[in-house]
C-alpha cells in the first residue's frame, strides 16, 4: 500500500486545511445568518409552506429560469448535480487517505454508483469547460468591440468567478483520476470489483498506470484524494472568509431566496409592484393617512427610529431584501437586457444588488472583500454615490441606500420594463426594491426628478398627468359617426352592456393615441359589441404616481377609480393602454378592486377569429412590411404576446418580421417607470436605441399596443427614416375598412 511518509503527510495536511477549512465556513454561515437576521422584519413570505418548498425543488431542479441560454442551462445543471453528488466522494476521500481501495459502504461496490459518480465527474468538468468558455468568448467579444460594457460579465468579480470554476474542475478531475488509480490498484492486489463496468470512464486510465507498483498507485490514490480534499477546503476557506462571495453562496441561499419569492408559485415578482414597506410590513391603504399608519406601527421607544415608508438606509432593509442581496450570482443576466444600462446609463440592475449586498454586509460589522476589477471602476464610480465606511471600513447603521450607498441616477433612470427580474435565475426582486427605494425618496425625502413636480400635482387636481380638464375626455369621438353611451350620464350602470372602455389619460389626451381609441371604438361598434365609457367621470389609475414612488398618490387615485368602477357595476373592462390594463388586473386588487380586464389587442384578436371583423390584405402596391414593439407592461409583466401578432400576422396578413430582441427579450421603449415624463440625459435615448432596431427589421410600419410606446418610438423616429408607428387597432381599421370597400378579398 502507500507508503508511510505519503500517507502522514497526506492525512496531516489534509485534516490541518479541514479543521481550518470547516471552522471558517461555519463561521461563514453564521455571519451570513446575522446579515440576515439584522434585517427589519416583513410578512406574507412563509405563508403557504408546502407550495413555497415545492415551488424551490421544482426550480431548482428543473433550471427553467435559465431562459434562452440552453447551454448554459444543461452546463449549470449539470454542475449543480455533480456538487451534490460529488459531497459523498470527498466523504469517502478520508477514508481513502487510511486505505486506498476504501469505498462508501453500500453504495461503494455499486454498479449504478460508480456509473453516476464517473458520469456526473465527467460531465461536470467538461461543463466547467464550457461555462469557462463562454465566460471568455463573451468578454473577448465585448472588447474586440469596443464595448466592454455589453458583456454581462463586466462589473461581476473577476477572480471569484475564475477561483469557483477552477475549484470545481479540480474535484471533478481529482474523481476521475483517483477512480483510474484505483481500478489499476484493485487490479493489481485483485480486487473482484475492480472491472471496467464498476469503472466505465476511468479503467482505460487505468490500464494506462497498470504497470506501475503497488505503492505507486497506492500513494497515486493518496496524493490526488488529498488534492481534492485541500482544493475543497480551500475553497471553503475562501468563502467563509468571504461572505459577500455569493457567486459561491448563491448554490446554499438561492433555493431559500426562491422559496421566500413574492409569489409561492413561483411566479415572477412582475405585474404588480409590491404593496409599501412601512416599517417593514407591506401596508395596504397607505392613502387613508400616514399619520395614522405611523402612529400605529412606530416603536413607542422614543430613541428607536420612527416608521418610515419604503427603503430610505440599511437599517430599513428586510431579512428579504438582504436574501435577494446575498443569493445575487453576478451572472449579469439582469444586466444583458437592461434598456437603461445598455443605453450608456449608470443603471445597472447586477452593480446595484452587489453595491446593497456588500453594504448590507458591512453594516452588519463584517468588511467585504468582494473588488471589482480594475476596468469597471468608472461605473461602480458612477453607480455608488459615496464611500458609506466608517473609519474601521464598517458602514454606519443608517447608511442612506440614495446618496449613500447609490447614486440617485440610478434609481431614477429605471424603466421598470422587468427584464432584470424576468432574467435572473435566483429571483431577485430588483423592481419592488428601486420602487421601495423611490417611495422613501419622494414621501419621505421630497427628494425626486424635478420633471415630476407637474404631472404628480395634475394627477393630484385633475386626475391625470397631462393637466387638462376632465371635460375634455371624450374629445376623441368627436369625429365618429355612431354613439355610444356614457355610464352615470346615457345608463345607469354598465349592467346591460358587454364591455366598460376605460379609455386612459393618453386615449384621451394625447393625439396619436386617441386615433388608437376611436379606432377600437369603431371596431367594436362594427362588431356589435356594446360598450360604454365614463367620459369625465374617468380618472387616472395612478401608475406614473406609484412607479414614480407616489404610493400615497397612487393609492388616492386608484381608490377613487375603484368606487367608481364599483358604482357603475362594471364587471368586463377593455384597455388599450398597457399600463392601465397592469394597474387595474395587478394592482387594484391589492386595494380592494377585482375585475375582468381584457386588452384591446386580445378582444380584437378574438372578434377577427370569431368573424366578426373581417380585415383583407392591402393591395400589393401598397403592401406594408411591419414590426411589432412588444409593449413591457403588456408581454413581460403579463405574457401577453400572441394576440398582437396573431391581428398582424395571421388575420390582416401583413408582412411581418420580427426585431433583433421581441417577445420576453424585447427592448422597452423608454417611458415605463414614468420615465415618460423626464428627459433622458445620459447616455443615448432608449427609443432612438429601440428605433434603430425597427429600422434595421426594414420594416416601413412599427406596430404597437400601447400609448406610451407610441408616443415614446414615434418622436425618436429621424426625420430622414421611412417608417412610421401605429396601433394594432388602427392597423386593424385600414383593413376592415379595405373590406367594407371591397377592394380586395381576404386570402
Amino acid at each position: 500500500m502507500a507508503s508511510a511518509a505519503v500517507t502522514y503527510l497526506c492525512i496531516g495536511l489534509a485534516l490541518f486545511t479541514s479543521v481550518i477549512g470547516w471552522t471558517v465556513f461555519i463561521r461563514g454561515v453564521a455571519r451570513i445568518v446575522t446579515v440576515i437576521r439584522d434585517g427589519a422584519a416583513e410578512s406574507g413570505r412563509w405563508n403557504s409552506p408546502w407550495k413555497r418548498l415545492w415551488t424551490s425543488l421544482r426550480v431548482s431542479l428543473s433550471h427553467d429560469t435559465f431562459k434562452n441560454r440552453p447551454v448554459v442551462r444543461v452546463a449549470h445543471w449539470l454542475v449543480m448535480v455533480s456538487f451534490v453528488v460529488l459531497v459523498l466522494t470527498l466523504v469517502a476521500s478520508y477514508g481513502q487517505l487510511f486505505n486506498p481501495l476504501y469505498t462508501l459502504p453500500i453504495l461503494g461496490h455499486s454498479v449504478v454508483w460508480n456509473w453516476v459518480v464517473e458520469v456526473l465527474a465527467a460531465l461536470g468538468a467538461a461543463s466547467i469547460i464550457a461555462l469557462f468558455t463562454i465566460r471568455i468568448a463573451t468578454m473577448v467579444r465585448a472588447k474586440r468591440s469596443g464595448q466592454p460594457r455589453s458583456s454581462r460579465f463586466f462589473g461581476s468579480t473577476r477572480w471569484q468567478a475564475w477561483f469557483v470554476e477552477g475549484v470545481v474542475a479540480t474535484v471533478c478531475l481529482a474523481v476521475l483520476f483517483s477512480h483510474g488509480f484505483q481500478y489499476a490498484l484493485g487490479q493489481h492486489v485483485g480486487d473482484p470489483f475492480a472491472t471496467p463496468l464498476h469503472y466505465p470512464l476511468t479503467s482505460w486510465f487505468g490500464s494506462l498506470v497498470s504497470g506501475w507498483s503497488g505503492e505507486a498507485l497506492a500513494n497515486a490514490v493518496v496524493i490526488v484524494v488529498t488534492v481534492k480534499i485541500v482544493a475543497s477546503m480551500v475553497w471553503m476557506l475562501i468563502v467563509g472568509s468571504d461572505i459577500a462571495m455569493s457567486i459561491s453562496w448563491h448554490r446554499f441561499l438561492a433555493p431559500v431566496n426562491i422559496a421566500a419569492g413574492r409569489n409561492a408559485d413561483g411566479g415572477k415578482s412582475l405585474g404588480a409592484l409590491s404593496l409599501p414597506l412601512v416599517a417593514g410590513n407591506p401596508t395596504p391603504h397607505l392613502a387613508e393617512g400616514f399619520e395614522e399608519v405611523e402612529e400605529s406601527v412606530s416603536p413607542t421607544d422614543p430613541d428607536q427610529r420612527p416608521a418610515v415608508i419604503g427603503l430610505g438606509s440599511t437599517e430599513d432593509l428586510t431579512w428579504k431584501d438582504r436574501l435577494d442581496f446575498m443569493s445575487c450570482t453576478e451572472c449579469g443576466r439582469c444586466q444583458d437586457l437592461c434598456p437603461a444600462w445598455n443605453t450608456e446609463k449608470p443603471l445597472s440592475p447586477k452593480l446595484m444588488i452587489m453595491a446593497l449586498r456588500d453594504n448590507a454586509v458591512a453594516a452588519s460589522g463584517f468588511t467585504p472583500t468582494n473588488q471589482a476589477g480594475p476596468d469597471t471602476s468608472d461605473v461602480l464610480g458612477a453607480l455608488k454615490a459615496a464611500n458609506t465606511a466608517g473609519p474601521e471600513g464598517v458602514a454606519p447603521d443608517n447608511a442612506a441606500l440614495a446618496g449613500g450607498v447609490l447614486n440617485p441616477d440610478v434609481l431614477w433612470d429605471c424603466t421598470m420594463c422587468g427584464a432584470c427580474v424576468d432574467q435572473c435565475p435566483v429571483d431577485i426582486e430588483h423592481i419592488d426594491h428601486i420602487g421601495n427605494m423611490r417611495r422613501f425618496q419622494v414621501l419621505m425625502e421630497s427628494a425626486f426628478p424635478r420633471e415630476l413636480t407637474r404631472p404628480f400635482r395634475a394627477m393630484e387636481t385633475k386626475s391625470n398627468p397631462y393637466n387638462q380638464s376632465p371635460r375634455k375626455r371624450l374629445d376623441w369621438a368627436a369625429k365618429l359617426d355612431f354613439d355610444f353611451p356614457v355610464i352615470g350620464e346615457d345608463v345607469e350602470d354598465a349592467t346591460d352592456l358587454d364591455y366598460l372602455f376605460w379609455v386612459g389619460c393618453a386615449g384621451a389626451y394625447d393625439e396619436k393615441a386617441k386615433r388608437t381609441t376611436a379606432a377600437v371604438a369603431e371596431l367594436l361598434h362594427t362588431a356589435g359589441v356594446s360598450f360604454g365609457v365614463l367620459g369625465s367621470a374617468e380618472g387616472c389609475t395612478g401608475d406614473p404616481a406609484r412607479r414614480a414612488g407616489n404610493e400615497i398618490l397612487f393609492q388616492m387615485l386608484a381608490e377613487a377609480s375603484i368606487e367608481t368602477l364599483d358604482e357603475v357595476k362594471a364587471k368586463r373592462i377593455v384597455v388599450t393602454c398597457a399600463h392601465c390594463f397592469n394597474s387595474i388586473a395587478n394592482e387594484f386588487p391589492q386595494l380592494g378592486g377585482h375585475y375582468d380586464v381584457i386588452h384591446h389587442t386580445q378582444l380584437l384578436n378574438r372578434l377577427v377569429r370569431e368573424g366578426a371583423l373581417t380585415p383583407v390584405a392591402p393591395d400589393p402596391e401598397q403592401a406594408q412590411t411591419v414590426t411589432y414593439h412588444d409593449p413591457c407592461f403588456l408581454g413581460r409583466h403579463n405574457r401577453i404576446y400572441e394576440p398582437p401578432r396573431e391581428l398582424l400576422g395571421s388575420d390582416v396578413n401583413l408582412d411581418l418580421v420580427e426585431m433583433p430582441q421581441s417577445r420576453e427579450l424585447a427592448m422597452c421603449c423608454g417611458a415605463g417607470g414614468a420615465r415618460a415624463w423626464m428627459e433622458e440625459t445620459r447616455g443615448t435615448r432608449i427609443a432612438s436605441a429601440r428605433v434603430d432596431q425597427a429600422l434595421s427589421t426594414g420594416a416601413t410600419t412599427v406596430a404597437t399596443a400601447c400609448p406610451f410606446c407610441t408616443q415614446m418610438l414615434d418622436s425618436a423616429i429621424p426625420s430622414e427614416a421611412d417608417l412610421e408607428v401605429k396601433d394594432v387597432a388602427v392597423l386593424l381599421l385600414e383593413g376592415v375598412h379595405r373590406g367594407k370597400e371591397g377592394t380586395r378579398p381576404r386570402q
